[in-house]
């Protein structure tokens, strides 16, 4: 019990630590205010407000103490920070003292000033075990660097085949969403993944990847908890990984999480050689989209959900708060007419469904077109085409939508065009050849359309074979 104290103290720090800083800096511009004859009435506040500030000071500087004891920081860093805020605390409380008493022997103007000082190197050490070593300076280097492309978080790779599978398409994209909370100066649940060998290791619960079996390992259980989930990695709060990114990580695991070999010499199921190409191109990257309807709806039939966990669908709540569902029959790919049925019966609380890779045909879709409260729809590599297609007019609240791997046209897709609420539309190996038809008709939504092509580069070797004649 008495640790849970000290901890909960501890996470106060964020809190209470920016106090000292705000009622120390009004204090000190207060202060040089007062020197002034038309402010000389601001004198008497000043001595409060810097007691004020060197109490929450001490305040800050307990609560931090205690939560560098209860999480996971890098030692140097927390001590440096540590003693700055102590010596934040003992310049205020000096200050304090001054002003009270005009005779005590110091000069006040030079501790104002240090105690300026302090207080912006204690802000940056801080900032820094919470954000990076870079936190402060990152943001200079992006207006003076040469990446035209400022908003684009994941480079491109040239050419993914050749490309070191963790170096190149791994790492950067633990870098972007991973990094910030496991990292040299902080190891959030004693985790670092910013070193290969610290990774594998694990953390405070244990190893968080286990070798070839990524269904049993805690990174890709924790990548796929519901978003508010407490255990959700990366917390709610933090841009979250896309789907491609995790299944890129979940390929990378079951091929034995190799740090070494190219992505030419492991295994590529055929629905990860797509999202493999598609790092050869610039991502500019897009906020996942968890949108479900504000008002919610009466709790599913427990009957009917357990009908449907039996024969190997997986369902789970989009939110803790919510009874809206997400469907995925990743595990059952003969969708049957009992299983169309039983989603009939709660139809208003699905708003995921997931049926790539199953017998899906276009009759289905006439009971799927009935889930009015439907966000995302995925049917990739199913037997749906225009005649079924057209049924989809009626999901008015649909956002997502994933047309890979059928036998759709242009003419089947622009069927939907009346879908206002529309965000992202994917399209690789359908049968649609009308790009510019496709964009006037769809002017707000995001249409991938795959098959991307790797621009060549000046810095580029190209080989020249000369023409063999007989």
């Amino acid at each position: 019990m008495l640790l849970s104290i000290t901890e909960f103290i501890g996470h106060l720090h964020p809190v209470v630590v920016h106090l000292p800083i705000g009622i120390l800096l009004i204090g000190l511009l207060l202060q040089w205010l007062a020197r002034k004859e038309k402010y000389s009435l601001l004198k008497p506040a000043v001595s409060i407000i810097l007691l004020c500030g060197s109490i929450a000071a001490l305040l800050s500087c307990v609560s931090g103490y205690l939560l560098s004891i209860s999480d996971d920081y890098d030692a140097t860093l927390v001590s440096w920070h540590m003693w700055m805020g102590l010596a934040v605390m003992f310049i205020s409380f000096v200050l304090y003292a001054k002003e009270k008493n005009p005779l005590f022997a110091v000069n006040k103007t030079f501790l104002s000033a240090v105690l300026l000082i302090l207080v912006f190197v204690t802000g940056h050490l801080g900032g820094s075990l919470t954000h990076g070593s870079d936190y402060f300076i990152k943001p200079l280097a992006n207006i003076f660097s040469d990446d035209t492309i400022s908003n684009a978080k994941i480079k491109p790779v040239a050419n993914v085949q050749e490309a070191v599978a963790y170096n190149d398409v791994i790492k950067p994209i633990l870098e972007a969403k991973c990094y910030s909370c496991h990292n040299s100066n902080k190891q959030k649940g004693g985790l670092r993944m910013d070193d290969s060998l610290l990774l594998m290791k694990g953390g405070k619960e244990g190893k968080v990847i286990e070798t070839g079996k990524a269904d049993e390992s805690e990174l890709i259980k924790r990548l796929l908890l519901p978003v508010d989930n407490d255990d959700h990695m990366p917390p709610k709060e933090k841009p979250q990984l896309s789907e491609q990114q995790i299944a890129l990580i979940h390929w990378w695991i079951n091929n034995h999480n190799d740090f070494n070999k190219k992505v030419k010499e492991l295994n590529q199921p055929d629905k990860i050689k797509p999202m493999l190409t598609a790092l050869q191109q610039i991502v500019v990257e897009r906020k996942e989209t968890f949108e479900f309807p504000l008002i919610n709806v009466e709790r599913a039939d427990d009957k009917i959900v357990e009908q449907l966990k039996q024969k190997g669908i997986i369902i789970l709540p989009v939110a803790q708060s919510s009874n809206y569902l997400s469907l995925n029959f990743v595990t059952h790919p003969l969708v049957d007419k009992e299983d169309i049925q039983l989603m009939q019966k709660i139809k208003k609380q699905i708003v995921w469904l997931k049926l790539d890779n199953t017998n899906l045909n276009d009759e289905a879709l006439s009971t799927i077109a009935q889930l009015s409260n439907l966000t995302k729809l995925y049917i990739s590599n199913t037997n749906i085409s225009d005649k079924g297609l057209v049924q989809l007019q009626s999901l008015a609240n649909i956002v997502y939508l994933n047309l890979v791997g059928t036998k759709v046209t242009t003419q089947g897709i622009l069927q939907l065009k009346n879908l206002k609420k529309l965000q992202t539309l994917y399209l690789y190996k359908t049968n649609f050849n009308d790009w510019a038809t496709l964009k006037a008709a769809f002017p707000k939504t995001t249409i991938d359309s795959g098959g991307y092509r790797v621009p060549v580069l000046a810095t580029d070797t190209t080989l020249v074979k000369s023409e063999v004649k007989y």
